[in-house]
């Protein structure tokens, strides 16, 4: 796997934050808008990690989750979601779904450099 990250995330303020680790660290990343989008550019170059804000609206991060564990070339990609930590529903569904981590915003923005080279 190579050191590119997938990143389903539309919240501008996330987007900046992520951007800005991902090049103080030296890794790539490639934001994505759609279930289609993310499955195309995994399957381009296998990415070393997926995150996902489980509150975006574009790209849905269920389905996603469903889809790339679904994926016998791609179910081994770590997918890290985060979400407001008053929505435990979402929290479940999104275990279900088949995150292999998921996190409240808080701790996600706190340790996103360990989140990012998977140290967390």
């Amino acid at each position: 796997m190579s050191h590119k990250i997938i990143a389903a995330v539309d919240d501008m303020i996330f987007i900046s934050k992520i951007r800005t680790v991902t090049e103080h660290l030296g890794l790539r990343i490639q934001f994505v808008r759609s279930v289609p989008a993310a499955l195309a550019a995994a399957r381009e170059e296998k990415p070393s990690l997926v995150i996902a804000d489980l509150h975006a609206t574009r790209c849905e991060p269920l389905a996603l989750a469903r889809e790339l564990k679904a994926d016998d070339d791609l179910c081994d990609i770590p997918i890290v979601g985060f979400f407001s930590h008053v929505e435990t529903t979402l929290q479940a569904a999104a275990q279900e779904a088949g995150y292999n981590r998921v996190m409240p915003r808080s701790a996600f923005s706190n340790n996103l450099d360990r989140v990012l080279t998977g140290k967390f």
